[in-house]
């Protein structure tokens, strides 16, 4: 692949983190009106409940301009919280009643209301509590033009190997008891108000987490964009049994979009999606239908609780070299019992990846977690050498053109991002995807090392096994740590206006509302709107 190519790889962060008192409960407070409109501002937004914030970088060619936009969203979004802070992991801190959980707002328009009736819809399916969950989204895409197979086949690989992620990149082994009150579960007690599982890495993405058993019949393909496609279609028009007993109204209140498997495309919970912008109005599977995969989306990603921003940029370089492999390695196509398969490594690896010994299933054959992990690295290493000679070459043309090195980023920027969230490797390059994929070795020989053991490892140090204690004050360390960081007077301005802007933009669009919201439900989930 030409340097050019690989140089000029695009990424975006899309990051959910709950509002928290300084308690550690769930804030309940509206959405700052000081970051706009959830409905319609570019960078700030809320997820599920009113207070869960979701926080969207624009495309960047490079790891360190993506982490410097997240950084300043996160400066703007603290001066707005008052004394409430970003809570710093992916499973919630303590939570009150479902009933008590906010659904998000976003205004009396037709498609404002209808993003709350979805996530009422959602809270009546699954509970409002699962809905809390936070975690990274990773967007990638290629400067090049690839096609729907090219993208296909990266998918197929990446559910293949996803469950390296996890055992890599996991940081949820422990839950507040609140979670999961009134639910079966078969996690241990650990300390006061928290249990655990003792070699798991992500229970976000174990049976706990996002999870489904009206999904789990879903056999989606994803050998075309065609089965793919074909798959939706079905799960977006056919109605559900246990969905019809719930209903769509009761009176005059909505309790869900539809009584169909998932009531829109983004009910549909993968750990990566085909993705494309949609047009205003215009339905997701039509727009991937119409003009095909732009990007995938990424969405096993814990929260990093030791990270400020939750991602670092070794770990977004990592992503990079796993997703290239994946788009370069030949994809056979996927059948309905490797689907299986590999739902059950990922379940094995979510619940049990540190336990010594642990066998996947590959094939007709089971074999070690280290062994096919070191694997999949060894296969990585050349990709790795690639980036980082493509960017020494960019790096000296960039120099060479503008007499300028990377150190200037920041001083340019006017805003430096945390030490913790660049890196080790900085604003430069030199070898730092080889450094990444090394520490990543690291984690396979090391189980201690990875950052679901450094949860466990610091909950018994210094909290006392309190799951809300630790992360309360990491949350609490990153405040401070983003909060000492300059803010310049351009950075406050450019927020402000988009703020304003959103919140006029929201005005116009409930002005222009011309049909009643029943009239324009049944139009937007008319099975018309999803054909091309």
């Amino acid at each position: 692949m030409p340097g050019d190519v690989l140089s000029g790889v695009q990424r975006g962060i899309e990051k959910e983190s709950l509002r928290v008192a300084r308690d550690g409960r769930l804030a309940l407070t509206p959405h700052p009106e000081q970051l706009g409109s959830a409905l319609t501002h570019p960078f700030i937004t809320t997820d599920f409940c009113e207070s869960q914030l979701e926080l969207i970088t624009g495309v960047h060619a490079s790891v360190e301009a993506c982490i410097r936009e997240i950084t300043e969203i996160h400066q703007v979004v603290y001066r707005a919280l008052g004394d409430e802070v970003l809570w710093a992991a992916s499973m919630p801190c303590n939570l009150p009643g479902d009933a008590a959980i906010p659904i998000g707002r976003y205004g009396s328009s037709n498609v404002g209301r209808a993003k709350s009736v979805y996530r009422t819809g959602l809270g009546h399916r699954y509970g409002r509590r699962m809905q809390t969950i936070s975690g990274i989204h990773y967007n990638f895409s290629l400067p090049t033009r690839l096609t729907n197979d090219d993208y296909f086949g990266l998918i197929r690989n990446f559910r293949r190997h996803s469950w390296l992620l996890l055992y890599l990149f996991g940081a949820s082994p422990a839950v507040c008891s609140t979670f999961v009150e009134g639910r079966q579960h078969q996690l241990q007690p650990l300390g006061d108000g928290t249990l655990y599982l003792p070699h798991a890495t992500s229970l976000r993405m174990g049976r706990l987490g996002y999870q489904s058993e009206a999904q789990s019949s879903l056999a989606v393909s994803y050998n075309s964009l065609h089965t793919y496609a074909a798959s939706l279609q079905e799960a977006l028009t056919k109605s559900y049994p246990a969905y019809e007993a719930i209903g769509v109204r009761d009176g005059d209140d909505y309790r869900q979009l539809s009584t169909t498997m998932l009531q829109i495309e983004n009910e549909f919970y993968g750990a990566i999606r085909p993705k494309r912008p949609i047009r205003s109005g215009e339905r997701a599977l039509h727009a991937l239908r119409e003009r095909g995969v732009e990007y995938v989306e990424v969405r096993l990603m814990d929260l990093d609780p030791f990270v400020s921003v939750g991602i670092d940029a070794a770990t977004m370089r990592l992503l990079d070299i796993f997703l290239l492999h994946c788009l370069l390695r030949e994809s056979p196509p996927d059948s309905p019992d490797e689907l299986k398969a590999i739902s059950r490594n990922k379940q094995r690896v979510a619940a049990r990846g540190r336990e010594p010994g642990l066998l996947l299933e590959r094939g007709a054959e089971q074999v070690s977690l280290t062994d096919w992990g070191r694997e999949v690295l060894a296969d990585c290493a050349p990709i790795a050498a690639a980036l980082d000679a493509a960017w020494a070459g960019k790096d000296a043309g960039s120099r060479a053109a503008s007499g300028a090195g990377a150190a200037d980023i920041g001083a340019q920027s006017g805003a430096s991002a945390p030490a913790a969230a660049v890196g080790r490797d900085g604003a430069g390059h030199g070898s730092a995807h080889r450094d990444a994929l090394s520490d990543a070795i690291g984690y396979l020989n090391d189980p201690d090392s990875t950052p679901s053991a450094r949860v466990l490892q610091t909950l018994a140090r210094d909290y006392g096994n309190s799951y809300v204690r630790f992360v309360l004050a990491q949350s609490l360390r990153h405040r401070d740590s983003i909060m000492a960081l300059p803010f310049t007077e351009e950075l406050e301005h450019r927020f402000t206006g988009l703020a304003r802007g959103s919140l006029l933009k929201q005005g116009e669009i409930e002005a222009a509302d011309s049909v009643d919201f029943e009239t324009w439900r049944q139009e937007y989930l008319s099975p018309g709107k999803l054909e091309v």
